[in-house]
């Protein structure tokens, strides 16, 4: 698995998520618990990773969904 995502923004991990699903790419939401340990203060970004064998599939998604600039920085070049 690769990091696709890390960010803090509940909507947009759930949309990324659906968008996944109705796209049939694999994907796991990594510290999503987290929030139960920092008091629910957002100081820990929830990641998606991707299987490394469909990650250019889900950067071209995220780019064509209009959403290639929250990819992580090393998934923008």
């Amino acid at each position: 698995m690769e990091e696709l995502l890390k960010t803090n923004d509940l909507v947009l991990i759930s949309a990324v998520g659906a968008m996944f699903d109705e796209a049939g790419i694999a994907h796991f939401v990594a510290d999503a618990n987290m929030s139960i340990l920092e008091g629910s203060l957002a100081m820990i970004p929830r990641r998606i990773l991707v299987p490394a064998d469909q990650i250019t599939a889900a950067r071209r998604l995220m780019r064509e969904a209009g959403l290639g600039h929250e990819l992580t920085p090393e998934e923008r070049s």
